[in-house]
């Protein structure tokens, strides 16, 4: 796995007054674990990015913080954006130990097509897009391939037990679960419409005022 560094530098700065730190390009992060001391941490935002944009959560980043002479192996736990302008707001590092297994999200990669979509004979539909997998530090993975050429038949489906991952690395999900799978295509059953034929509707005093003309004249006995 590719190593990712980033520089940061220990935060003095807390509360409210972090916004100086957002206007001056920085971003406030923290740095933390269960064998690891809570550290407030400031991080130049243009690098920052870089680096989540390009590894997510499911890669390693080595955090070198200050002056210190030994990095920090960490994962981006979690990250906080602007819901308007999307601008980074603050990150949390976990910080991992090398010798104990780790748990985190790992994406899937969709390759191939399957055939049986392609000709539209059916649907592909996708039920996960990442896995969470266990494994120590040194065997992380940056991702699943997913074979789409595989799925050539109607109602077929590829299933996370289905997933091909190293031997150290175990995946969390249930084995059931759909990854993706050709569906039959819906049939829209087409009901024609009735139109009624016209009928005229004949208000009751009418239609009672005919029946008696209707009824034939009673026969008068001749005396």
């Amino acid at each position: 796995m590719e190593e990712i560094e980033l520089r940061a530098q220990k935060r003095e700065i807390m509360g409210k007054q972090v916004k100086q730190l957002r206007g001056q390009g920085l971003v406030p992060a923290i740095l933390y674990g269960h064998r690891t001391e809570p550290l407030p941490l400031q991080i130049e935002e243009r690098s920052l990015r870089w680096v989540l944009e390009r590894v997510g959560s499911h890669h390693l980043i080595t955090l070198r913080v200050g002056d210190d002479k030994e990095p920090k192996m960490t994962l981006a736990r979690e990250v906080q954006l602007d819901p308007i302008t999307h601008a980074l707001l603050h990150v949390d590092f976990y910080e991992v130990v090398m010798t104990e297994k780790i748990t985190t999200e790992v994406p899937l990669v969709f390759i191939g097509h399957s055939p049986v979509a392609e000709k539209r004979e059916g649907i592909l539909v996708r039920g996960l897009d990442s896995v969470e997998v266990e494994c120590l530090p040194t065997n992380l993975i940056e991702s699943i391939e997913v074979n789409l050429g595989d799925l050539v038949e109607i109602d077929q489906a590829i299933l996370v037990g289905d997933l091909t991952v190293d031997a150290d690395v175990e995946i969390l999900i249930d084995k059931e679960e759909v990854v993706a799978q050709i569906l039959p295509l819906r049939v829209e059953e087409v009901v024609e419409e009735v139109v009624p034929s016209e009928v005229e509707i004949i208000p009751r005093e009418r239609e009672e005022a005919e029946g008696r003309e209707e009824e034939p004249p009673e026969e008068v006995e001749e005396e």
